[in-house]
């Protein structure tokens, strides 16, 4: 796991719109969608899996 010099602006992103993040990590893909759907439910648990995907990938 590599932290790259756009992983600041991805984390950053991930907090305040967390699919544009998750769209930076893995494009438009399950997790992308999937991001917008914990969104939509919740504010706090797409944060929450934008910031895993983030670190994990």
């Amino acid at each position: 796991m590599a932290v790259t010099v756009t992983d600041p602006l991805k984390l950053l992103l991930a907090i305040f719109l967390p699919p544009v993040g998750v769209f930076m990590e893995v494009g438009i893909g399950g997790q992308f969608w999937l991001n917008i759907l914990l969104t939509l439910l919740g504010y706090v648990p797409g944060i929450i899996h934008a910031v895993y995907i983030i670190l994990t990938r």
